[in-house]
C-alpha cells in the first residue's frame, strides 16, 4: 500500500511538471463528450449553461471549432420563450448520478407551455448570461472559420431571444433589471446573500430528495440539508407552476447577473454589427442596464453593490463577490469604480493583501467559511472576471498580481473547482472544466475580454 501511494505521489509530481497549458488542455479533452464539455466527470456529468460559456472562452485558444460547438449544443436546447436552461441532460447518464435529475424537472411536460424542447431533457431554471460575450470572443479567435461555418448567423437569433426573455419576462421589479427566481440561477448557489430571502422558504422534507453531491464531497464543504431543502422546495414550486415567472416567493435582483447581462448586451451589439445590422440600440440598452444597476443596487455608504430582495423590498447588506463583478462594465461611473476597487482591496475581500484570491464572501462576515460552497472559498470564474474588470479600468498592477495568483492556484490545485482563499488549497472537484478553460485564457495567446 505504501509503495502504491508513493507511486501515485510520484505520478502527481510528474504531471505537475508538465506545462500548465498542456495540463489544462488535457482536462478539457477528458471532459469533452463529443459535442460539449462537462464541468466534472464525477460531480457534474451533464452540460451546464454558464460553465459552457466560460469553457468556450478557453477552448477558443486551442480549438475554435470545439468552442463553437460548445455554444451551439447549448443553444439547441433553448426553450421557446427564450430561456437557456441551466442544465442540458445527457440521456446516457444514469438518473441517480445527479440530483435534481431529468425526472425531477419534467421539462418536456411541465415546461410545455414555456416552449421546452420535446427531444431533449433540461432543467427549468437559468444561469448567468455569459453566452453572447463568449460567442463574440469565440468568433474573434478565428473569424475565417466562424464566417465559413455561419457561426454568428446561427447563434445570434437564440442569443437575442435569450436577452429578450431576461429583459422582459424577468424584469420582476419593473425597474429595468433581470431577477433570479432561484439561488442556483445566479450561479453562486450557497452564498450568504441568499440567507435572508431564503429564510421565508419552508424546506422540502429530507426524505423527498437524495443528495448526490455528498457522494463526491465532504458535507462540511457543501450546503446544509436545510438550505438544500429550500432549494428543492423553490424548484418544485417553480416546476409545478409550469415555469411561469413572477409567482414564486424568491425574486432577487443580483449585481453579477445583471452586470454579465449588460456585458453580453455590448457583445451582442458587436455581433449585430458583424452581421451588417446596427448595434447602437444594443449598446444603449447595455448602458441603461448599467445605470439601473447603479440606481437599484449600489450603496454609496457601503461602497458596494448589494442584492435587492424584491419580496422583502430592500437591499441585502451582505458583501458577496457578486457585488464586485460590475467592474467588468466599461460605462460604470468613475467614482463607483474607485470605490469598488477600494472595497476589493479592503478588509472585506483582502485582494492583494490578506488573501491569494478574492473570496466569494466577506472575510469579516459571520457566515464566512473558507471551504464551504460559495460561503468563502475563491472561485476561478469570479476572479477571472475581476481580473478583467481591474484591467479594463486601468488597475494593471493589481490585475497582473491576480492573474499570477490564479495561474499558480490552478496548477497547484490540479484545476480545482474552488480553493481556500488564504492558502490556495483545492476544494470540491478536481479537473474542473472552467478552471482549466480560464487558465488557457489567462495564458493566451488570443484576444482579451474587451
Amino acid at each position: 500500500m505504501e509503495h502504491t501511494t508513493e507511486r501515485s505521489r510520484t505520478a502527481v509530481r510528474a504531471a505537475r511538471r508538465e506545462p500548465l497549458r498542456d495540463r489544462a488542455v488535457r482536462v478539457l479533452d477528458a471532459n469533452w463528450t463529443g459535442a460539449s464539455t462537462v464541468p466534472s466527470r464525477t460531480l457534474y456529468p451533464h452540460q451546464w449553461s454558464w460553465d459552457s460559456a466560460f469553457i468556450a472562452i478557453g477552448l477558443r485558444h486551442v480549438s475554435p471549432l470545439r468552442a463553437q460547438s460548445e455554444l451551439e449544443t447549448l443553444l439547441s436546447a433553448q426553450w421557446g420563450d427564450g430561456r437557456i436552461p441551466h442544465i442540458v441532460f445527457n440521456p446516457a447518464i444514469p438518473l441517480d448520478a445527479y440530483f435534481p435529475s431529468p425526472d425531477f424537472w419534467r421539462s418536456s411536460t411541465a415546461g410545455r407551455a414555456a416552449g421546452a424542447p420535446a427531444a431533449v431533457q433540461t432543467s427549468g431554471i437559468v444561469q448567468p448570461p455569459v453566452h453572447a460575450l463568449a460567442a463574440w470572443l469565440v468568433h474573434r479567435a478565428d473569424p475565417a472559420l466562424s464566417r465559413s461555418r455561419g457561426f454568428l448567423p446561427r447563434v445570434y437569433p437564440g442569443l437575442a431571444a435569450w436577452h429578450r426573455y431576461l429583459l422582459h419576462r424577468r424584469d420582476l421589479g419593473g425597474a429595468g433589471l433581470a431577477s433570479v427566481v432561484h439561488p442556483w440561477e445566479q450561479g453562486m448557489d450557497n452564498s450568504p446573500c441568499w440567507d435572508a430571502p431564503l429564510s421565508r422558504i419552508t424546506p422540502a422534507p429530507p426524505r423527498t430528495f437524495r443528495r448526490a453531491d455528498l457522494e463526491h464531497g465532504t458535507a462540511d464543504d457543501r450546503p446544509t440539508d436545510i438550505d438544500y431543502g429550500r432549494y428543492v422546495r423553490l424548484a418544485t414550486d417553480y416546476r409545478d407552476g409550469e415555469y411561469a415567472d413572477g409567482q414564486g416567493e424568491f425574486a432577487v435582483e443580483d449585481p453579477a447577473f445583471n452586470a454579465l447581462l449588460a456585458a453580453s448586451e455590448h457583445a451582442l451589439a458587436r455581433i449585430a454589427c458583424e452581421l451588417g445590422a446596427a448595434g447602437t440600440a444594443r449598446h444603449a440598452r447595455a448602458e441603461r442596464l448599467t445605470s439601473a444597476l447603479v440606481r437599484r443596487l449600489w450603496d454609496p455608504v457601503a461602497q458596494m453593490f448589494f442584492c435587492r430582495d424584491l419580496r422583502g423590498g430592500a437591499l441585502v447588506p451582505e458583501y458577496g463577490v457578486a457585488g464586485l463583478i460590475p467592474l467588468i462594465l466599461p460605462a460604470l461611473p468613475r467614482d463607483v469604480v474607485a470605490a469598488l476597487v477600494r472595497t476589493a482591496r479592503g478588509p472585506h475581500f483582502g485582494l492583494g493583501g490578506q488573501v491569494r484570491l478574492a473570496p466569494s464572501y466577506d472575510l469579516q462576515g459571520p457566515a464566512f467559511d473558507p471551504h464551504r460552497y460559495w460561503r468563502g472559498p475563491a472561485w476561478f470564474n469570479t476572479n477571472w472576471l475581476l481580473e478583467h474588470g481591474l484591467r479594463l479600468h486601468g488597475e494593471h498592477a493589481q490585475a497582473a498580481r491576480l492573474r499570477t495568483a490564479l495561474l499558480d492556484a490552478a496548477g497547484a490545485s490540479d484545476f480545482a473547482e474552488y480553493v481556500d482563499p488564504y492558502t490556495g488549497a483545492g476544494c470540491g472537484a478536481r479537473g474542473f472544466g472552467w478552471t482549466a478553460a480560464l487558465t488557457l485564457d489567462l495564458l493566451g495567446p488570443g484576444e482579451g475580454t474587451s
